[in-house]
């Protein structure tokens, strides 16, 4: 894979951009962190349904209700994984997103199944495909920035912790996607997949291994220690986000489109930008899960 040094400026301020966006909602609080990913899920299933009707023409046939309450389910269940921080009023976002997310479900399932002539399992289930592939992973993010939040009493907020995992996943992947397209673009030779003919063995490893050794970095800088269970984090989130990349390839590669959508130059769309995130989560927070 050739160096072009056009490219690799264009991908660069786009890439500078992009992180003052994210870096805004992530850091300011937990709010903002809810709302970047609230617009985020809704920029990628918009893409995914775009996509899947390119794959197969009959999902284009689905009406506005199933169209927008799938995506509503989704977002019901990404309310549901908040905690007692995030509060309307007297009425906390959990309560309100499991309450409504049932309702629309039963709606859902209610027109799809008893008020149609003939059921499609076929729509449904790239409806429910969408669900796990976006939703769920977004759903997981948010649990996993739950995670070091801190309540004295009842309901209030005395301290948060709770961006050091999203935010190692998230430095982890922006790492090894720029470690690489540089290392691949120099030394790359050998193809890693025909999905993804640009990406290479050497690159893939090249990033993995730059990916780590950061992370590694960057702790020793702030801590003067290395806490390994953060290495593994960003181990898995390297390996599982170079799969998430090479999927979201095969499904642009099925829907014969070269990027999922064009809202940032150089970088495509929403899936483009975070497919390898939307794979990483789960993995990531299924360790956290088990032996963090």
């Amino acid at each position: 894979m050739a160096f072009n040094l056009q490219t690799f400026k264009t991908r660069t301020l786009t890439a500078i951009v992009f992180a003052v966006v994210m870096l805004s909602g992530l850091l300011i609080n937990h709010w903002t962190f809810f709302l970047l990913f609230t617009i985020i899920h809704f920029g990628c299933w918009i893409e995914y349904q775009k996509l899947i009707g390119l794959i197969d023409e009959d999902y284009k046939q689905i009406d506005w209700f199933h169209k927008y309450s799938i995506m509503l389910i989704g977002f019901c269940f990404m309310m549901w994984m908040t905690n007692r921080a995030y509060k309307i009023g007297h009425a906390e976002l959990q309560g309100i997103g499991w309450l409504t997310g049932l309702i629309i479900a039963i709606l859902f399932l209610g027109k799809e199944i008893v008020f149609k002539k003939h059921l499609n399992i076929k729509l449904i289930g790239y409806s429910l495909l969408g669900l796990i592939y976006i939703s769920l992973s977004w759903g997981l993010m948010i649990d996993l920035r739950n995670i070091g939040m801190i309540f004295k009493g009842q309901n209030f907020l005395f301290a948060d912790f709770g961006l050091q995992y999203p935010l190692t996943i998230i430095i982890s992947i922006w790492i090894n996607d720029t470690m690489a397209y540089i290392v691949g673009s120099f030394i790359g030779k050998t193809p890693l997949s025909k999905i993804s003919p640009k990406k290479t063995w050497e690159g893939t490893v090249g990033g993995v291994i730059l990916s780590v050794a950061t992370i590694a970095i960057i702790l020793y800088f702030l801590d003067k220690k290395i806490d390994y269970e953060f290495l593994i984090i960003a181990l898995i989130a390297a390996v599982a986000g170079t799969f998430g990349d090479l999927l979201e390839s095969k499904i642009k590669r099925m829907a014969n489109v070269k990027d999922s959508g064009n809202f940032m130059p150089g970088h495509g769309g929403f899936l483009d930008r975070f497919d390898s995130l939307l794979i990483a989560t789960p993995f990531v927070w299924l360790f956290i899960m088990l032996f963090v």
